[in-house]
């Protein structure tokens, strides 16, 4: 098979590791990055680390409001895929590159594969739950992470194509993890702080970056709690915080980005994750560090369910409360698969092919 990725963002930077290994095994991939996250540290450090081929193409779209964004990408991927003309086009998650990539692949009659189809939020104000139902919409192709995704999508009417065969973040968090490990101590020395002595913060949705009044309360939340926070920020959120003129507590250590081994490394050692990132929240319950939610709604209840996670919005009191909570006492339950997404997702791909 002929199969075009399309990626642009971090965590799919995560994703396709696992699965372009698996792909080039057997067939033939080309890697689209669209520029949607563009600098060093949010880009290049997960090709460098992850080993991840380097990008057959990079449309280089850059920042810029979510139509305008969205507009470009299609733009450019558009005589990119006439001119190649592949089998299939790949896209993950829920990006405006996914839905870029899946929306001008299917204007061009050509098979969509869409990797974490039928999350659902049910929170259309999130621009991401917009490209997750569109990308789902023109998709051949649905590879759920969970059966509760399977659900989401039976609800909506659309069952022809859909596979649950879980999550490519663990693959490639199980693959990560012993050098993750090793270089905990490096890790923790570097940032001044020791195990279970710290939280880890990351911000960088719309929701919150596009509002002073929901940064304000997450920044008063952090400062309000009992140990030191670090928080690797977003240049979204760098720039949100000196626009409003925000300023974080004596307690809170804002940092650039850390690539994926040192996220992780992170991750293993903090008191409990506080995100609005999909990704590090996962990660999180990986590894048994508990998390908070700074959002009003998920698309993984499970993991409420198990109370490793907590919705506390941006309300600085259920912040504190979520994140100064008592470790569940039961491990997490095994709900993101056994680590073999990737190897699952090709089965599907040989045994039905786009082709032929």
């Amino acid at each position: 098979m002929k199969i075009v990725s399309v990626v642009g963002a971090r965590p799919q930077f995560v994703k396709a590791a696992v699965l372009s290994r698996a792909l080039r095994q057997r067939h033939d991939e080309v890697l689209v990055h669209t520029g949607q996250h563009y600098d060093d540290l949010m880009s290049d450090v997960f090709f460098r680390e992850l080993e991840l081929p380097a990008p057959d193409t990079n449309l280089g779209v850059g920042s810029a409001s979510q139509a305008i964004q969205t507009a470009r990408i299609m733009q450019a991927l558009d005589p990119l895929l006439a001119q190649r003309k592949p089998d299939l086009v790949l896209v993950y998650g829920d990006t405006n590159s996914t839905l870029a990539g899946a929306l001008t692949a299917a204007k061009l009659g050509l098979p969509v594969a869409h990797v974490e189809a039928g999350f659902r939020s049910y929170d259309r104000s999130m621009p991401e739950e917009i490209n997750r139902v569109l990308t789902d919409n023109v998709s051949r192709y649905l590879f759920c992470v969970t059966q509760a995704s399977v659900e989401c999508l039976r609800r909506e009417g659309i069952e022809s194509g859909v596979s649950v065969v879980g999550d490519l973040m663990y693959d490639s968090f199980l693959t990560a993890l012993p050098r993750a490990t090793a270089m905990q101590a490096e890790t923790l020395e570097r940032h001044q702080v020791k195990a279970d002595g710290y939280y880890l913060a990351t911000v960088h949705r719309p929701a919150n970056t596009d509002e002073p009044k929901a940064m304000r309360s997450i920044v008063d939340a952090l400062g309000r709690l009992d140990a030191l926070v670090v928080m690797p920020l977003h240049p979204r959120t760098r720039a949100a915080l000196e626009a409003a003129s925000i300023e974080v507590a004596a307690n809170v250590r804002a940092v650039e980005p850390v690539g994926y081994f040192e996220m992780l490394s992170l991750e293993c050692g903090a008191k409990a994750v506080i995100s609005d990132s999909g990704g590090v929240r996962r990660e999180a319950y990986f590894l048994g560090v508990p998390s908070v939610t700074l959002r009003d709604s998920t698309e993984w209840p499970e993991t409420l369910e198990t109370g490793w996670d907590v919705l506390a919005g941006t309300n600085p009191e259920r912040i504190v409360a979520a994140a100064q909570r008592h470790r569940p006492v039961s491990p997490p339950p095994p709900i993101f698969g056994d680590g073999t997404a990737a190897a699952r997702i090709l089965e599907v791909l040989e045994l039905d092919p786009p082709i032929g």
